[in-house]
C-alpha cells in the first residue's frame, strides 16, 4: 500500500424490525449527521461518495439517485456498488489510494420492511433455466447447504443452534440491536421448521437501519478530527453462483478473500493476531462455515470450539460480539457495514458492556446471501 487509509467517522441508526416513522432517506440523513460529527467535518469537506444499492431489494429503480441529498453531496461524484459493505469499503479504499479523493463517504442502508414478499424477489436471482423452474425458495437452498455442511464436518444441529444462543445473548449488550434475547438451544431446534435442518430461529430476521462512514487517506486524515481505525487488508471474491457446480461444504469465496486480505495486512498468524471476528451469520451454520473458511481453526472443529466457549465474549477468539445478524437483524448488503461499525467501536474502546479488552485488530467477514457465493474480508486495526 502506498499509504494507510482509515475510517475517521462512523454514523448509524438504531436497528428496528419496522421503521414506519421514517423513510430510508431520513434514516440515511440521521446516520450521516452522526458520521460528520464523529469525523469533525461538514459535507463540504468530502470529495466523493460510495453508495451501496441493490434496486430489487429497494423496490426503487436506481435507488442510489436518492442518496446524495441526504449526505449533503449535491454535485459530488457518486460511485454505486451493487455489493455488500466490504466491497463498498474496498471501493472507497481504492479511490483514496489512487489519489482521486482524500475524503470519501460510504453509505449503506436497509429498508427491508418495505418488501412484503422478500422470498419472491430473491427467487428472481436464482438461475432461470436450471433452478427457478423448481420453485425453490431461497431458504430451501440454505437448508440444503446446511444439511451438506453438517454432514461433511460432523458439526451437530445442536452446535449450530448454539450460534443463535450466543449471538442473541451478545446482542443484549448492544443498544442498537433489533433482536436481542435469552434463548436456549432447545428453543432454536423446536422453532418452526423452514428447510430441514434450518428452523425459524436459525435464520436472521430482517431489519431496517442505515450506516455512513467517513474514510480518508493520509492527507484527508489531517483534515478530520475523528479517531482513526485503519484498513490493513481488504479483499472480496465471487465463486460460482451455479448450484450444480459449487462446493456445498466450503465457503471458497471467503477462503480466497481471506488469503489476499491476510497477505495485504502481513498477518503471519491470524488466529493469534486478531482480537475478535465479525462473521456473517445470516443463517446459524454460516458463522461456523465462515470461521473455518477463514482458516482460524482446524477444519470441522468450529462446532466444538463454540461449545467450549472459545467464541464467547470472554473466549480466546470472540465471534460476533455485536450479536451478528441473528441478534441485530439481517440488513442484507448493509449487514457488513453493521459489522464494520462494531469493529470501529471495539478498536476505539467504545463498545460498552461488550468491549473486548485491549482490542487491537479485528476482522469482518461478509456474504451477499443466497444464491450468491460472494463475500469479502476486511482487517481493521486501531493503530
Amino acid at each position: 500500500m502506498a499509504e494507510r487509509t482509515a475510517i475517521v467517522g462512523a454514523g448509524y441508526t438504531p436497528l428496528r424490525a419496522l421503521s414506519s416513522h421514517a423513510s430510508f432517506r431520513e434514516l440515511v440523513f440521521e446516520a450521516a449527521v452522526r458520521a460528520y460529527q464523529d469525523a469533525g467535518i461538514t459535507p463540504a469537506d468530502i470529495d466523493s461518495v460510495v453508495a451501496l444499492g441493490e434496486d430489487y431489494r429497494e423496490g426503487t429503480c436506481i435507488s442510489d439517485e436518492y442518496v446524495p441529498d441526504q449526505l449533503g453531496a449535491v454535485q459530488k461524484p457518486v460511485h454505486t456498488v451493487t455489493g455488500d459493505g466490504v466491497q463498498g469499503l474496498g471501493m472507497a479504499w481504492m479511490l483514496l489510494q489512487s489519489g482521486v479523493a482524500d475524503i470519501v463517504v460510504l453509505e449503506g442502508h436497509s429498508k427491508a420492511s418495505n418488501i412484503r414478499h422478500p422470498a419472491h424477489v430473491e427467487a428472481m436471482a436464482l438461475d432461470p433455466v436450471f433452478v427457478r423452474g423448481h420453485a425453490w425458495n431461497p431458504l430451501f437452498v440454505a437448508g440444503l447447504e446446511m444439511q451438506r455442511f453438517l454432514h461433511e464436518t460432523g458439526i451437530t444441529p445442536q452446535q449450530a443452534a448454539q450460534v443463535v444462543v450466543k449471538n442473541k445473548r451478545n446482542a443484549l449488550r448492544n443498544p442498537i440491536a433489533a433482536y436481542p434475547g435469552q434463548i436456549t438451544v432447545e428453543q432454536v431446534l423446536k422453532s418452526q421448521p423452514w428447510a430441514d435442518p434450518l428452523t425459524e430461529l436459525a435464520v436472521a430476521p430482517p431489519a431496517d437501519g442505515a450506516f455512513v462512514f467517513v474514510v480518508a487517506n493520509a492527507a484527508g486524515c489531517k483534515r478530520c478530527r475523528g479517531q482513526p481505525v485503519f484498513i490493513d487488508g481488504i479483499a472480496w471474491n465471487s465463486d460460482t453462483p451455479n448450484l450444480a457446480t459449487r462446493d456445498w461444504t466450503r465457503a471458497t469465496y471467503i477462503e480466497k478473500a481471506a488469503a489476499r486480505a491476510y497477505e495485504m495486512a502481513a498477518l503471519q498468524n491470524p488466529a493469534a493476531d486478531l482480537s475478535f471476528i465479525e462473521a456473517d451469520d445470516a443463517y446459524s451454520y454460516k458463522e461456523l462455515q465462515h470461521l473455518e473458511a477463514l482458516q482460524l481453526i482446524p477444519k470441522g472443529q468450529s462446532g466444538q470450539w463454540l461449545q467450549d466457549g472459545h467464541f464467547d465474549l470472554g473466549g480466546k477468539l470472540p465471534v460476533n460480539p455485536s450479536g451478528g445478524a441473528l441478534g441485530c437483524g439481517n440488513l442484507h448488503d448493509a449487514s457488513a457495514l453493521r459489522a464494520i461499525l462494531e469493529a470501529v467501536w471495539q478498536l476505539r474502546g467504545q463498545a460498552g458492556e461488550r468491549q473486548i479488552p485491549n482490542a487491537r485488530r479485528g476482522l469482518v467477514c461478509s456474504w451477499r446471501g443466497v444464491p450468491t457465493a460472494t463475500g469479502g474480508v476486511a482487517i481493521l486495526s486501531g493503530r
